[in-house]
């Protein structure tokens, strides 16, 4: 096991990179942005607009919608159901919809 990632006994393909805030992040083939965040570490997915609570995965099955970022420019993307795909650009987001 390496960081918060179970290797042992698994083929998980050839790893690539994505971004989270200009910070590379390595994921394999069929992995989750939010599964990817959470093997590097990031627990964090937005911020409220208010109160600026940080906010992370919770349901990890796309129902409480806490785990929204920016994806390539789009916000409001539930990061526990979509794939990371090489280069892709992930950002905190702030609010409905704002990059933080």
């Amino acid at each position: 096991m390496t960081g918060r990632r179970v290797d042992d006994g698994l083929d998980r393909g050839q790893p690539f990179q994505f971004f989270l805030d200009g910070e590379a992040i390595v994921a394999y083939p069929g992995e989750s942005i939010a599964a990817a965040l959470v093997a590097h570490g990031r627990n964090v997915a937005r911020r409220t607009t208010r109160a600026d609570v940080p906010r992370g995965y919770f349901c990890g099955m796309g129902v409480c919608w806490d785990c929204v970022m920016v994806v390539n420019g789009t916000p409001n993307v539930r990061t526990c159901r979509t794939e990371a795909a090489p280069n892709m650009k992930v950002q905190t987001q702030r609010g409905v919809g704002e990059a933080s």
